[in-house]
Formats: structure tokens, sequence, C-alpha cells
């Protein structure tokens, strides 16, 4: 009776060990910026299915729409991977290591743009002295540190705007001109081109009268020193996303090529122009 006790005993712990392990299974969150457009429950599920069939964890995207407050969760072990600006990357490098760093039109780097309302006489920064400007968030390259170096080297400080404001995203830039709420937008060309190429009304009644130089794209980082083998799945699916059917059409929704493994010295140009910037104490 007692062996056939232990017996049953030992084939439903052998029966419950798979729920088991599934039930230790790291879950894997992802902080989110902005910087995406794809920011449907529906894309991120598809996304999020799609890396738990490869890397063993569960995942969850953790969207905000302040750089400051993704990061906050990654330094407090809230999240543990964030997709962050080269702005508060290299402001916070030491801490940080890169995951991996989007392709977009086949290289990992992006532009800065400024826009006008359609059939605004805007034709540059040049034009801003008295104008209302909508900037993104004050973590943003794109949004906000390159239009302080623009502004500097046309010689209109911030106190000769009108007034300027931070839309809190990117998106939020284009509706803010398009609405006529600011005469021009600093916006991140990668998403600017993509709502224009899912003709969002924002993009399609703005229009691009400048492009900056090319910059690192946004990377995606986890804290120095605390990577997991989950961290090193997650960097291997990333990088191979192109390779099959799935990833290939999560990519076309993100309106990426793919992924590559990071090269800090890409974000050079950012810290230099985020030194001088600081120097010249025209800081909005």
């Amino acid at each position: 009776m007692e062996q056939t006790r232990r017996q049953f005993i030992r084939s439903g712990l052998l029966l419950a060990a798979p729920a088991i392990v599934r039930a230790a299974r790291m879950e894997l969150k992802i902080g989110l910026t902005p910087v995406i457009l794809a920011d449907q429950a529906a894309f991120l599920a598809r996304w999020a299915t799609y890396l738990e069939q490869r890397i063993d964890a569960k995942v969850s995207f953790v969207a905000r729409t302040e750089y400051q407050l993704v990061l906050d969760q990654l330094f407090q072990r809230e999240v543990h991977v964030a997709w962050l600006c080269g702005y508060p990357y290299i402001q916070h490098q030491a801490r940080l290591s890169m995951l991996a760093v989007p392709l977009y039109q086949n290289a990992p780097t992006y532009r800065s743009y400024l826009i006008r309302p359609r059939e605004s006489s805007i034709s540059g920064w040049q034009d801003l002295n008295g104008r209302v400007l909508a900037y993104a968030d004050r973590l943003s390259n794109s949004g906000w540190l390159v239009a302080q170096a623009q502004l500097k080297k046309v010689g209109i400080s911030p106190q000769h705007l009108r007034k300027s404001f931070f839309a809190h995203g990117h998106k939020h830039v284009a509706e803010s001109v398009a609405s006529h709420l600011a005469d021009a937008g600093a916006i991140d060309g990668y998403l600017w081109d993509t709502m224009h190429k899912q003709k969002m009304q924002a993009a399609l009644d703005t229009e691009v009268v400048w492009r900056s130089t090319a910059f690192g794209f946004p990377p995606l980082v986890n804290l120095r020193g605390e990577e997991t083998d989950v961290h090193r799945h997650l960097q291997g699916t990333l990088l191979d996303m192109h390779r099959d059917s799935q990833g290939q059409s999560l990519l076309a929704d993100l309106n990426l090529d793919g992924f590559v493994a990071g090269d800090p010295s890409r974000y050079e140009s950012i810290r230099v122009m985020a030194q001088d910037v600081a120097n010249s104490g025209l800081i909005d």
C-alpha cells in the first residue's frame, strides 16, 4: 500500500513538473518610450509571443510617455530592457550595455527633422524667432537636443521663441504642428517617415523643411553587468528577426529592416552636441 502511495506521489510530481518549470520562467519586461509608433496592444502582443517562443521567458512591454519614466524603471529594475534615445544613452553610458540597435533604411542611424504645417512660410530654424516650437521630450535627441543646437547655430535663444512646449511624444509633435498649436516641431525623422508611410493625417498635414546629419538610432539597452542568459537569447533573437517570415512581418510593421549589435562610437556626435549645448547656456 505504502509503495503504491509513493509511486502515485512520484507520478503526480512528474506530471506537474512542466507546469512548475513554466511558472518559474523569468518574466522579461521591456520598457518602451514613444520612439516607436507600434504601441497598439495587438502588435505588442504579437511581438511578445514571437519573443516568448524563442527565448523561453514570459515577455511583456511597458510603454511610457516620458523617456525619464522608462529610464527610472530600468535603474529601479522594474524593467529588464529599455528602448531608449541616444541622448539618455550617452548620459548614462557607464551604467548601460547596448543589446541591439535597429536598422532603418539599411543603416543603424536616423535623422532629426524640423517640420511645419503645409503651406507655412517657415523655411528653416532661422525663421523661428517669435514663433511657437513643439518639442518631443527633454531627453530626446531628435526632439529636443538637436533643436537647441540648431537654434544656437542661427543665433536664436529659446527666449526669442514666442513659446515652446513638450508634446510628450513625436507623434504628438506632428499633431501639434498639423493643428497649428505650434508653428514648427522638432521630430524624429524615422517616426515622421513612418507616420507618412502609414498615411497618418498629422504627417500628411505637415512637411519637412530641414533634416539633420545621421545619428545613432535609439538603442535597446540593459544595465551593465546584469546580463542573463535571457538577455543573450533576446539579443540573438532580435539580430535574427529578419531571417524568418514572422520576424519580417513584425519588422515591416515597425518600418525597420532588422537589428544589429550596437557600436557606442555611433553616439559620439550626440555627446559632443550635448556638451556644446550645455556649455552655451542656451538650454530651454
